[in-house]
């Protein structure tokens, strides 16, 4: 009896300034090997209470990832890129290359690129190509321009603006000003909002 009660005072004793570890039952087989540790300080001593990650009490569960994307994001860039190379393809099938491939916006209903003709040897000779939803559908005008830009778009209307030329104005310096036509999508067809200067004249303002 008095070695027991020397044992158990011996015992106390080691509790009162050492550290006491607590396990509790993991929540199933799939989190038992995780565990998180919080020290707790108390009165003379530390207190480390051990308990498993994902526990219903007791313990604080490990950050958690949550996806917001509707997906991700290489799937759209590489659905955008794809139909893009489709629509420069026909492009060069009617004879011209895409002038500048940051004109077409997949995210759009009514698209656009403008394109110069393959066999231009300055840059001149260029037409707007449209698409619906990726649909080829046809271009601005039946005969080229000198050059057209777009400068504006939104999902169903674009704008493009025309260099007008003079009747001897040289190709690289046209002096009439300019004429900017908005092309709207009306029940899947393409419409100009403005007047199309005439490809040529011989006494007014043309585009080339």
């Amino acid at each position: 009896m008095a070695a027991g009660a020397l044992g158990g005072a011996l015992l106390a004793g080691c509790g009162g300034s050492g550290t006491t570890t607590v396990s509790t039952p993991s929540a199933n087989a799939a989190t038992s090997a995780q565990t998180t540790t919080t020290t707790t300080p108390t009165t003379g001593a530390g207190s480390t209470t051990t308990t498993p990650a994902g526990a219903p009490s007791g313990g604080t569960p490990g950050p958690t990832a949550t996806r917001t994307a509707s997906a991700p994001a290489f799937t759209h860039t590489t659905a955008g890129g794809e139909e893009l190379n489709a629509a420069e393809a026909v492009v060069r099938a009617h004879g011209y290359t895409a002038s500048n491939a940051s004109d077409y916006h997949p995210n759009q209903t009514l698209r656009v690129l403008v394109g110069t003709r393959l066999d231009s040897g300055d840059g001149y000779d260029q037409q707007a190509f449209f698409f619906v939803n990726g649909r080829y559908i046809g271009t601005d005008s039946t005969q080229p321009s000198a050059t057209v830009r777009v400068v504006k778009q939104d999902d169903t209307e674009v704008t493009l603006v025309y260099p007008l030329y003079r009747p001897h104005d040289a190709m690289c310096c046209p002096s009439g000003g300019q004429a900017n036509v908005r092309f709207q999508l009306d029940n899947g067809r393409l419409v100009p909002l403005d007047p199309i200067p005439p490809a040529s004249s011989q006494s007014g303002l043309s585009r080339q």
